[in-house]
């Protein structure tokens, strides 16, 4: 252990604190891009089996990344139109309802699971 003088005390914390943010965030970024990939994955598995093409259109999409913040997006690409219909359920054209098949929300409610528990186990290192 080095020694400091006592005026160079507040500058220290401040390196040792500034290191741990940099770090935290890195660890944090790497958890949420797991968190989107497993969002996805859960989506697909769930998804309404009618056709594979709907099921095959989910991917993660990075829509913003600064220095601190890293925000993702999951979504259908090309068959998202179905994705309100499929999840919430719609009016037929004759009459009557179909019955929505929730996939969306559970898969959401996974990753949001995962991503506070690795948040912690990563912060707790």
């Amino acid at each position: 252990m080095k020694k400091i003088a006592i005026d160079q005390l507040a500058d220290e914390i401040m390196a040792g604190l500034e290191e741990y943010a940099d770090l935290a965030t890195e660890s944090v970024k790497q958890v949420v891009k797991k968190s989107g990939q497993t969002v996805r994955k859960e989506i697909k598995t769930n998804a309404p089996k009618d056709t594979t093409a709907y099921q095959k259109s989910w991917s993660v999409k990075t829509e913003r990344e600064t220095s601190t913040q890293l925000h993702l997006i999951v979504h259908s690409r090309n068959r998202y139109q179905l994705a309100h219909l499929l999840e919430h359920g719609h009016a037929k054209r004759g009459g009557g309802r179909v019955k929505g098949q929730p996939h969306i929300l559970p898969a959401q409610e996974v990753g949001i699971k995962q991503l506070e528990s690795d948040i912690e186990k990563e912060l707790k290192r």
